[in-house]
């Protein structure tokens, strides 16, 4: 493949993900509106979001092994398909339900654009110099991405109304899926076998959906009762047979022998943690500078344009020579230390808080961070993997990382309204003070999330004398 071309291709596929990237956050801006608009409850508000992130990490397996096996452009164009179907569906919805499964096939279509897409990446562009920016470009997308959707959400909102947040991804996947047709060069079945693992991914998606739908409830009917610790021995025993299935199973969704290699599993513990935190940050963020300190939905949306700056200087090049000076472990490492001090930092903003002094260093942490460890993350989970294994490997890691971000979502979620249900309970107590106590309960969970992340890149990851080679 000639060099223009495949740079053209990457550039199409990058639009690709970050249609999908921003739906993970685009929304966030748009849900008081969306609230008030269908009569969502508070607890099932979060639906919205959750019905994404779970079809999303949920068929991610699956999409990374059809792409396998069937070619990679084929599953890119049928996803961007799909996802722009739903986004039509969710524009137009006009009810709870109809919203909420249109936000599921969106999730679907997403799952299988974002499997597809890294394998093409890693496909398209030799190892050494040419794939570390490539890879530097699409860590960008997927690090910013969400930042940049919350800007986008913010505009859109304050010009329009919620809806306009799904129907601007029409004309733009009618655009990516002609140009992807053009450009972006087919590929032959690299899979041995053609067998599908459907229950597979049946069993692994029904047991994460349980186990969301857990957490998000427990504060409702309690976290010792009936229901929940039901649907949770529900997601274990889900969770038990998948893994049976994967050690019997002739193609498994998810080979078990990938977790022998350490700096897989590592990396995708990792993502987990970090993905938990991030999608929290976001959320909870965007809604302290809402409901805390009144901002509209558009300054909310500009507030978050330092950490994209941020993220984009590192993602197109400074991550990279960074990776390349120091290796993998260093870059990750630092990167999820200096999240998790933005973490911290958030947990003691107050309610007549200044965006300059309490919001704005975190902000430039969490860039940094998200900027220095979102390549290196990537790179430690691809390396050990051959190319007839890519789909596969890149959509484990995604999994993982939208799967830590939904549970952590509902986990942080459930533990800012607890801890502000708390200290409503004591008589005389103002609203904005208990619910800013809820968000400072979750930044500091969310803190210990990135600190983990970090401890482990540094204690377990397996530096070789290749990591420099990709960016070399």
């Amino acid at each position: 493949m000639e060099h223009k071309k495949r740079w053209w291709a990457l550039i199409i596929l990058c639009f690709g993900i970050l249609m999908i990237v921003l739906d993970t956050t685009i929304v966030n801006i748009a849900l008081p509106s969306i609230k008030s608009d269908l009569g969502f409850s508070d607890s099932s508000l979060v639906w919205v979001l959750n019905a994404y992130l779970l079809t999303f990490g949920g068929f991610l397996l699956l999409s990374g092994r059809l792409g396998d096996l069937f070619g990679h452009r084929k599953l890119f164009l049928i996803g961007i398909a799909i996802f722009t179907l739903a986004s039509l569906a969710c524009g137009i919805s006009q009810d709870q339900t109809t919203l909420v499964i249109a936000r599921a096939v969106q999730g679907i279509g997403g799952a299988v654009v974002t499997a597809v897409a890294l394998s093409l990446i890693i496909n398209m562009f030799p190892e050494g110099p040419e794939r570390a920016k490539a890879m530097g470009v699409y860590s960008f997308v997927a690090a910013a991405g969400g930042s940049i959707g919350l800007l986008v959400g913010g505009f859109v909102t304050n010009m329009s109304d919620w809806h306009w947040n799904f129907l601007i991804n029409i004309p733009v996947g009618i655009v990516v899926i002609v140009l992807a047709w053009m450009y972006v060069p087919s590929s032959r079945s690299l899979a041995a076998s053609r067998h599908l693992d459907i229950w597979g991914a049946i069993t692994v998606t029904s047991a994460l959906l349980l186990a969301v739908y857990a957490i998000v409830g427990g504060n409702q009917v309690g976290w010792m009762s009936t229901q929940t610790i039901g649907l949770l021995a529900g997601a274990v025993a889900l969770l038990g047979i998948f893994i049976w299935i994967e050690s019997r199973v002739r193609s498994p969704l998810m080979p078990l022998g990938l977790f022998k290699l350490r700096n897989v599993i590592t990396a995708n513990t990792m993502a987990i943690l970090w993905a938990a935190s991030m999608f929290a940050w976001f959320f909870l963020t965007a809604l302290y500078l809402q409901l805390i300190l009144d901002y509209s939905p558009l300054y909310v949306g500009l507030a978050f344009l330092p950490a994209n700056i941020i993220m984009a200087a590192f993602s197109l090049g400074l991550s990279a020579r960074l990776v390349n000076r120091f290796g993998i472990k260093r870059p990750l490492s630092f990167g999820l230390f200096f999240a998790a001090v933005g973490f911290l930092y958030l947990s003691i903003a107050p309610v007549e808080g200044d965006y300059f002094v309490n919001v704005f260093p975190s902000l430039i942490l969490l860039g940094l961070g998200a900027g220095m460890a979102m390549n290196p993350l990537l790179l430690a989970a691809m390396n050990d993997v051959p190319p007839d294994e890519s789909g596969l490997a890149s959509g484990l890691v995604n999994t993982s990382f939208m799967m830590g971000g939904a549970l952590g979502l509902a986990i942080l979620a459930s533990l800012a309204a607890a801890r502000t249900a708390s200290v409503l309970s004591t008589p005389g107590t103002d609203q904005l003070i208990a619910l800013n106590s809820g968000y400072h309960a979750a930044f500091i969970l969310g803190a210990i999330f990135a600190i983990s992340a970090s401890v482990l890149g540094w204690g377990v990851i397996k530096v070789k004398k290749l990591d420099a080679s990709h960016v070399s």
